[in-house]
């Protein structure tokens, strides 16, 4: 990990940069999106009622923005069909999306980012952590498959690869009780 990155919450003026961001990393990073879809999705999360500002950060190097992520409130659904009633008082939330610029890929960049980001997600008292990713890179960071706490996706990669569908408690036994459906019912383009 470089010692040099900063890591804060991100503000209006980021907003540009965070778009160029996503695009060269999601166009040069997957094989699954142009990036197009996850800024929609960034710009859907802000205006929703599940946007958490304090849990959404960039990462700046060589006073460049060069990360962004944030953290959502995501109510479980109690059934695969979705439905999460308000969701406003959800006590996980989502991480998506996890964006790193390409120009900076492979330098400890992501997992800084995370790492600082569980801490503050554990500060503000939520019980656990959803994300869907590749499990190889998100298992280092404490996160386990979700199905081992209860909580199932419903749809796209994770049904074929189950891994990728992760959870992580935010402190022993903090997902005790909890269990339900992953299902993105409430965004258009997730």
């Amino acid at each position: 990990m470089n010692n040099s990155i900063g890591i804060r919450p991100e503000e209006h003026k980021d907003y540009k940069s965070i778009v160029s961001l996503i695009l060269r990393s999601f166009q040069e990073g997957t094989d699954y999106s142009d990036g197009t879809d996850i800024i929609a999705l960034v710009e859907e999360i802000r205006d929703s009622r599940f946007y958490i500002p304090e849990l959404s950060f960039v990462a700046e190097l060589d006073n460049r923005v060069v990360g962004h992520f944030l953290f959502s409130k995501f109510p479980l659904s109690p059934t695969k069909e979705g439905g999460h009633g308000d969701g406003a008082d959800s006590e996980i939330v989502m991480l998506a999306p996890v964006s790193v610029h390409a120009d900076y890929f492979r330098r400890g960049i992501g997992t800084a980012m995370l790492k600082m980001g569980i801490e503050k997600v554990r500060a503000l008292g939520y019980k656990g952590i959803t994300v869907e990713g590749n499990y190889k890179f998100y298992n280092r960071l404490g996160f386990r498959t979700s199905s081992e706490y209860n909580i199932f996706p419903t749809s796209g990669y994770p049904m074929v690869e189950p891994r990728c569908m992760m959870c992580q408690q935010t402190y022993e036994g903090s997902l005790d009780g909890i269990q339900g459906y992953i299902v993105y019912d409430m965004y258009f383009n997730a």
